[in-house]
């Protein structure tokens, strides 16, 4: 309940400073017909605040949200869960989110509940088939959406090309945006752009700052990194893509392209194939 009711505070106050027209009813203890603003918190320490005031759910009239913020309602709280257990950003995983699935709502997201476009690649489970780079291709689907949380969160932590990234504060939200594009996890160079401006624009960062504050003195985990500067040599076989090359191995296409000096991403079925493992 503790957490329920930080999210709606916090929500209150990214709805309330990103330009919105809508206003956060408080109701009184009265219950007078009244309505007013919900203040920012008083930024003073605890004990010299007045009485704390909880927001109830009641107080947020979550037909009147738009789609990203009714995704932020819905999901921060499960981000920030992820942050405590892998030490990714709370507002990096919202906003990708949001970016990813359409907030929720796009066609894919829809029918397998997976928010962050992760493809098959292995993947045990059940699947779905989406137009994507290329026509109907593979995409793992959820159950639940948390289990496409925990997924992206298992894919960053476990995968060596993503390890450098647990080097930048928790806080570091730009830094993480950035470095998601440089390992090669979209191939849009806006990207990063896109990813800071919605944690800037309804204050992702909160969600990141409550997180660290009840974990002062408890560093967030970091993944153990591989290291292995053998090259290995891997044959095509039927169906194999360089994304999927790429993945098994732990290493970007581009470089991949790169150590077999690949003009496009063209292979063939037998083709020997150079990959290096970090």
């Amino acid at each position: 309940m503790k957490l329920k009711a930080s999210l709606y505070i916090l929500l209150v106050i990214f709805i309330s400073s990103c330009g919105s027209s809508k206003k956060s009813v408080a109701t009184t203890s009265k219950k007078t017909q009244a309505s007013r603003e919900v203040p920012r918190p008083d930024p003073r320490p605890k004990e010299n605040k007045e009485k704390d005031r909880v927001v109830s759910e009641d107080e947020i009239d979550l037909a009147s949200l738009s789609p990203v913020e009714r995704y932020i309602y819905d999901y921060a709280g499960i981000a920030q869960e992820e942050m405590r257990l892998y030490g990714i950003p709370a507002s990096i995983k919202i906003a990708q989110g949001i970016l990813e699935s359409g907030s929720g709502n796009g066609p894919l997201t829809s029918r397998s509940n997976n928010h962050f476009g992760i493809k098959c690649n292995g993947w045990q489970g059940e699947k779905v088939y989406h137009d994507d780079d290329e026509a109907q291709e593979c995409f793992r689907k959820y159950n639940d959406p948390k289990y496409s949380f925990r997924d992206h969160s298992l894919f960053l932590f476990e995968r060596n090309r993503y390890a450098f990234l647990f080097d930048y504060k928790s806080d570091d939200y730009a830094s993480w945006a950035r470095g998601l594009k440089r390992a090669g996890y979209a191939t849009d160079p806006r990207y990063p752009q896109k990813l800071i401006s919605l944690i800037e624009r309804y204050n992702l960062n909160e969600f990141d700052k409550e997180v660290l504050g009840k974990n002062a003195d408890t560093p967030l985990p970091k993944p153990q990194r591989i290291s292995n500067s053998e090259l290995e040599f891997y044959f095509v076989k039927k169906g194999d893509t360089l994304y999927n090359i790429s993945e098994k191995f732990d290493i970007t296409v581009e470089e991949l392209k790169l150590i077999n000096k690949l003009k496009d991403d063209h292979i063939q079925i037998g083709q020997e194939l150079k990959v290096k493992t970090r």
